[in-house]
């Protein structure tokens, strides 16, 4: 099972990083690739930190049942998306406004801190819910099949 929130954490990483900072760099009104590229970097550097700091999975289910909720329904995958989500986007998008206010001001600009960043929250936070309601089960479901034991569709602990 290790194996298994190990790679949900690289692939829910890869997925909001690359989402996020895509939106990110082309909301900015200045997309570059080089700019995207930091901002992925950057990005999914911190996703991978959080991911492998906080247990998910444990948060998650600890909300769902304080809640109670029934596990695996649309309101417990609703609220594991928003406590993820939380938790995530609000870290990656500060730090990511910080960089992008900090290189936009060095070259010039006048730019007001506060609204850029209240804005970009709100979009990503918005989408980084999507994300993470859509991609989350999917990835999951590829997991469980490829890790689970012999006679529940995986294969046998040998090949693994």
């Amino acid at each position: 099972m290790k194996k298994i929130g190990l790679f949900m954490s690289l692939l829910m990483g890869v997925t909001l990083s690359l989402c996020l900072s895509l939106i990110g760099t082309i909301s900015s009104g200045n997309f570059t690739v080089p700019a995207f590229l930091i901002s992925f970097a950057v990005s999914f550097a911190i996703s991978l930190v959080i991911g492998f700091l906080v247990p998910m999975q444990k948060v998650s289910g600890a909300a769902v049942r304080k809640a109670g909720l029934k596990e695996h329904s649309l309101s417990a995958r609703c609220l594991e998306s928003l406590v993820s989500d939380l938790i995530y986007t609000p870290i990656i998008t500060v730090v990511m406004i910080l960089l992008a206010y900090k290189q936009a001001t060095s070259h010039g600009a006048d730019l007001k801190l506060a609204p850029m960043m209240i804005r970009s929250l709100l979009i990503n936070l918005v989408i980084g819910f999507a994300l993470i309601f859509i991609f989350m089960p999917v990835y999951l479901k590829m997991l469980l099949k490829e890790f689970a034991p012999q006679g529940r569709g995986g294969r046998p602990p040998e090949d693994r």
